[in-house]
């Protein structure tokens, strides 16, 4: 069945480890631009941090937070979005500083836009971790974070690996969210039932593209449904073995042009998956 639509990752995926898009990968985007299979980034990122880039890479819809909210990045049109409701917020952090006091939380708001972090996370974020600067973060009381419903929840240790931290909220057995990683110091709680391939599925639904149409990239465990969801999942090189797990093929790393390696031999296949 031919690809109809193509979605990527950014970190790690489409990205270098420079946060570059190579001139190689470039063109093999511009390929399939023009052989008129859209590319559609789903990251963890939030707009604002997609948008700069949208013209140069030919980007229409972006897939933001982990799959919580599609967006039209020319007119802003917001197709949908899925919060984290603020009570649920409030029982998992509860139940998680009972065992882990030395936590901090930040809860993204309004699109994106809104960056709500508690006293004390600047200090431990650097830009690179949510393309922000950490003294323009703010400092605010814990129940100032969790006051509003949030497309995420950061939930960050100051020592504790994003892995073992995940073992730590999942045997809460608490319900009502979602809850991952992106390879970043921190997890991510989105919205019950939520993550990339929720929000994948959504979008194609409203493109009229079916999932087996649908190659996908990626690297990371918040990948890794996308990647099982797709008629064609592909992890990097580099991916973490949850991705590596999910997906049907693995291809070279992001800084070895991986993405662009595949779509070079998926447009001279005349775009079959």
């Amino acid at each position: 069945m031919p690809i109809r639509l193509i979605a990527t990752d950014l970190d790690g995926t489409l990205l270098t480890s420079a946060k570059t898009v190579s001139r190689r990968t470039r063109a093999a985007l511009h390929a399939a631009r023009a052989a008129g299979i859209p590319v559609v980034p789903v990251t963890a990122r939030q707009p604002r941090s997609v948008r700069p880039s949208a013209a140069a890479l030919g980007f229409t819809w972006a897939l933001c937070g982990n799959g919580a909210q599609g967006v039209h990045l020319p007119t802003g049109d917001v197709l949908f979005e899925a919060h984290v409701a603020a009570d649920v917020q409030r029982a998992l952090a509860g139940a998680l500083r009972e065992r882990l006091p030395d936590l901090l939380f930040v809860s993204v708001r309004q699109g994106g836009e809104v960056f709500v972090a508690q006293d004390g996370y600047a200090g431990l974020a650097r830009l690179s971790d949510h393309n922000r600067e950490p003294a323009d973060m703010g400092t605010f009381t814990l129940d100032e974070v969790l006051a509003e419903p949030s497309l995420k929840l950061i939930v960050r240790h100051p020592t504790l690996h994003p892995d073992d931290l995940l073992v730590q909220v999942r045997a809460l057995g608490l319900p009502g969210f979602a809850v991952t990683h992106s390879g970043a110091p921190f997890l991510e709680v989105l919205a019950e039932g939520v993550s990339k391939a929720w929000g994948l599925e959504r979008l194609c639904a409203h493109l009229g593209i079916a999932r087996n149409e649908v190659l996908a990239f990626g690297d990371a465990p918040n990948d890794a449904e996308m990647l099982a969801w797709a008629g064609r999942g592909v992890a990097m090189a580099n991916a973490h073995p949850e991705a590596r797990q999910a997906a049907s093929e693995v291809t070279l790393s992001n800084d070895e042009d991986g993405v662009a390696v595949v779509l070079e031999a998926l447009l001279a296949g005349s775009l079959s998956a």
